[in-house]
């Protein structure tokens, strides 16, 4: 079998799926290579299960305050460990389906169900066949990074790919690594029943550079649950089948080890040493990110399979950036948005623009607001936090944010939207804040900015004069 095909679109997950999106816009000379399991890592494995399982694990957890809130038999609440699971996989199964029943559905013969290998420029091998494409677009994916030596401890050790396939949850559970994922269902799992003991070998959770901030990350995080940061676990067999799990000086053992270390890009198992494409350590391409190409190639890579941002938002991004200039044979270059991470724990971990990382060494302000004794997050049971927002000294632009916050899902939002639009502490201050609501509380920080700005006006910072051309309309209105 040889086809001959415009574009070639290697994955049909999130990135490769709203590539193709733009590809039809343009030919149908096309196909889609995946010989992997259908359905995007977001609804089968990430994103979209682990909230399921946090909304149980919160639903649980707010048993403790029901008693002070006037509700009896909170006390007598337990968890069905099997049921839990069990409806965890039925909501998997559903946005799974609902992947599938859209654009993968109505692929008919363009959807080739084969791995794909380079073996020369433009031209893929695949199962019975071979497909010469004009243009390849890679979006192939990610898989869990789990070493060699813990696979010999069978399904005692775990990858995020498979803890939403468990018919029940362990006694006690070790989580090893404390990322975005590794928080948030240490945190879930721990409010669902399980002894959870967190390990990370870096001192930082959920990709937190600020030191404050990752200060009251941890603390919140060890209310709930032991947290050893700053040592490498090591594993070995312990008592009665369990695992003993060894982090510097200290041990414990458990019934099963979540290995929630980061995630490793699929595209190294493509084949482009044989192109003598570039590679990095990875396997992955060097590619320019506003325009997804790989220089000197007709090659596109997107989504989790250049490793550089594995979000849901930004793979969409890539695979529409890829699909266009891929289907036109263009260089087009478009604006990325403002970086945006959240991780769903309880309080959110929120990063938003330039990291602290890049901003500590320039000339900009902090803004600080606490969330003790918000009114608003003391009803929700929520009210502790720190968001810090970093902005030009000059005239207050803001460029980033990060934050450990009740209901911090929306507040990155509004620091992103500021960011993305070009705004100053002043002009977000002067938007409306209702009252009362969680968004409000961060007031403080932008006050503490705009009052501190080179540029400084004489009116309140939180408010705008009218100028004459507006009080001449409205006087004749």
């Amino acid at each position: 079998m040889e086809r001959r095909v415009d574009v070639a679109i290697i994955g049909a997950g999130t990135a490769g799926l709203f590539a193709l999106r733009q590809v039809k816009r343009f030919t149908d000379s096309y196909v889609v290579i995946d010989g992997g399991q259908l359905g995007t890592t977001c609804a089968r494995v990430g994103c979209m299960p682990s909230k399921v399982m946090i909304k149980t694990a919160e639903d649980y957890h707010h048993r403790h305050a029901l008693a002070a809130e006037g509700i009896a038999g909170g006390d007598r609440l337990g968890i069905e460990a099997p049921e839990a699971m069990a409806y965890v996989q039925r909501m998997r199964d559903s946005f799974v389906e609902h992947v599938m029943g859209g654009p993968v559905s109505k692929l008919g013969d363009k959807l080739i169900r084969s791995h794909a290998r380079f073996r020369a420029q433009g031209e893929i091998e695949v199962d019975g066949g071979v497909v010469r494409a004009e243009r390849v677009i890679v979006a192939t994916g990610s898989r869990p990074v789990l070493p060699r030596a813990w696979q010999a401890f069978g399904d005692r050790v775990i990858t995020t790919d498979q803890v939403f396939e468990q018919s029940s949850l362990p006694q006690s559970m070790a989580v090893l690594g404390l990322g975005v994922i590794g928080l948030e269902l240490g945190q879930a799992l721990a409010r669902l029943g399980v002894e959870v003991t967190g390990i990370d070998m870096l001192q930082r959770l959920g990709g937190l550079s600020d030191e404050t901030v990752n200060e009251t990350a941890v603390a919140a995080m060890r209310r709930e649950f032991p947290v050893w940061l700053g040592e490498k676990a090591e594993l070995a067999e312990g008592m009665d089948g369990r695992i003993r799990v060894t982090a510097g000086a200290k041990s414990v053992e458990v019934e099963q080890v979540l290995v929630a270390a980061g995630r490793k890009p699929n595209a190294d198992r493509l084949g482009l040493d044989q192109l003598g494409v570039e590679l990095d350590r990875r396997g992955v391409p060097t590619y320019d990110p506003e325009t997804m190409k790989v220089p000197g190639e007709p090659i596109f890579i997107a989504g989790d399979a250049n490793a550089d941002l594995p979000l849901q938002h930004e793979a969409r991004d890539e695979g529409q950036i890829a699909g266009y200039n891929a289907a036109r044979g263009t260089e087009q270059r478009f604006r990325r948005r403002a970086p945006l991470a959240i991780v769903f724990s309880q309080p959110n971990v929120v990063t938003v623009g330039e990291s602290w990382a890049t901003l500590q060494h320039q000339d900009v302000l902090v803004g600080t607001c606490r969330f003790e004794g918000d009114q608003r997050s003391r009803i929700k049971h929520a009210d502790s936090g720190i968001a810090r927002i970093y902005a030009d000294r000059r005239d207050g632009r803001l460029r980033g944010a990060s934050m450990v916050a009740p209901d911090g899902e929306h507040l990155g939002h509004l620091f992103a939207l500021a960011i993305q639009q070009g705004l100053t502490a002043a002009d977000v201050l002067r938007m409306p804040f209702y009252h009362p609501t969680t968004e409000e509380r961060v007031q403080d920080a932008l006050r503490e900015i705009a009052n501190n700005t080179e540029q400084q006006l004489d009116q309140p910072v939180d408010l705008e004069f009218l100028d004459h051309d507006e009080r001449q309309v409205r006087a004749a209105e």
